[in-house]
């Protein structure tokens, strides 16, 4: 993660603020076996986590996985059926909410619209130990973080939704809580507006040196905002790392396909040596070299994974190890990449992603439909999958 950027003289810089904990540093929030049950219902299934002072942390899943459950549990608005929740070495599990060092940010922002902005942000310190110039001071550095100061005597309505979403963090990140907690916080937002904000996210929480846990589905939320994530589905994490580990060294199939787009191929394990594993693939119509992974034996069945932008299309045999031949079926031009389907003579569909380096009219595209051409990839591209 960047080094925090420096804060404006006129912008409160949060006690603590400090860059991320290095990793042998005790875990700032650790959770201990956590289920949650409603009924016969199991919504999050013995979950252990450990994350560390001043990340950004997301809870990636889709719908009904249990992130959001999980998310609530740290807040205090559900208790735990089993396990235990600690941040910063205190027992949080039995702790209301409002005497957990810890604030939600939620989907809707849930702003009083009869209220200015500045009256929003100050909402949440009416009950601190402060004094009415303090207050002031607080929420005039709140909205001097989030670049809001001139929108101050406007009411919700009155700004974009980027801005509304702007006034819910300042207003969260009043309290000054050692933990903020973000349910889909970009929900809203349309694409270009959200891709923006998670740059101010990221930049905001450099200055202010908080943890932040985001709730998403949004696979490029999570992966452009984060230190680490954690996949979660049916109630259980299936995966933690960094974006780059979930992303080139999945643990599983449904990591693999859950995270970006991928094509699987059942195969069977030829032989082993040292790094390097051969592994027999029939729709492929050959045998592909791909890196070893551990507990590999002659005979076993296993998926191979190769992403689509791993594969590089030719119209000239390569002389990789792993080269194929295929025709092209279709193709779809997205502007900065093309994606192209390429059947091949077993009949499998095959997706690659050519990047559009230069502009149309500069050079024929790699291929036309119905083209034939040859697919390759390199051997550390192929994903091993035993699960």
């Amino acid at each position: 993660m960047p080094e925090p950027a420096r804060a404006a003289t006129n912008v409160a810089v949060f006690p603590g603020a400090a860059p991320l904990a290095a990793a042998k540093e005790p875990p700032f929030i650790r959770i201990e076996g956590v289920t949650k049950r409603f009924g016969t219902f199991t919504a999050v299934s013995d979950v252990n986590l450990e994350i560390r002072k001043g990340e950004i942390f997301s809870l990636l899943g889709g719908s009904g996985c249990g992130k959001t459950t999980l998310l609530r549990m740290l807040a205090g608005f559900e208790d735990p059926t089993e396990g235990r929740i600690f941040i910063d070495g205190q027992d949080m599990t039995d702790l209301p909410p409002y005497e957990r060092p810890v604030n939600m940010m939620f989907q809707s922002y849930a702003l009083f619209p009869h209220m200015t902005v500045e009256k929003n942000v100050a909402y949440g310190l009416k009950h601190e130990d402060m004094t009415a110039a303090q207050r002031k001071e607080r929420v005039r550095d709140m909205l001097a973080l989030v670049q809001l100061t001139e929108f101050s005597h406007r009411k919700p309505h009155q700004i974009s939704g980027g801005q509304r979403q702007r006034v819910a963090l300042a207003r969260a990140l009043a309290k000054q809580p050692k933990v903020l907690l973000l349910d889909e916080p970009l929900a809203a937002l349309d694409k270009k507006l959200r891709e923006h904000t998670q740059f101010e996210l990221m930049e905001i929480q450099e200055k202010t040196g908080t943890t932040f846990i985001v709730v998403t589905h949004d696979q490029e939320e999570a992966m452009t905002l984060s230190s680490r994530l954690a996949v979660m589905d049916k109630g259980r994490i299936k995966q933690i790392g960094t974006a780059t580990e979930v992303y080139e060294y999945p643990n599983s199939k449904f990591v693999a396909g859950f995270i970006g787009s991928i094509n699987f191929f059942p195969a069977t394990v030829h032989d082993t040596k040292g790094d390097t594993a051969r592994v027999d693939v029939p729709d492929l119509g050959g045998t592909v070299e791909a890196r070893a992974i551990p507990g590999l034996a002659a005979g076993q069945e296993i998926t191979l994974a190769v992403r689509p932008e791993k594969i590089a299309l030719s119209r000239k045999r390569p002389e990789e190890a792993n080269a194929f031949a295929g025709t092209v079926q279709s193709l779809a031009y997205f502007g900065k990449d093309s994606l192209y389907r390429i059947a091949l003579p077993s009949g499998r569909i095959l997706s690659v992603n050519s990047v559009n380096a230069r502009r149309v009219g500069e050079t024929e595209r790699v291929a036309d439909w119905e083209d034939a051409v040859f697919l390759s990839f390199d051997p550390a591209a192929a994903i091993l999958l035993k699960d």
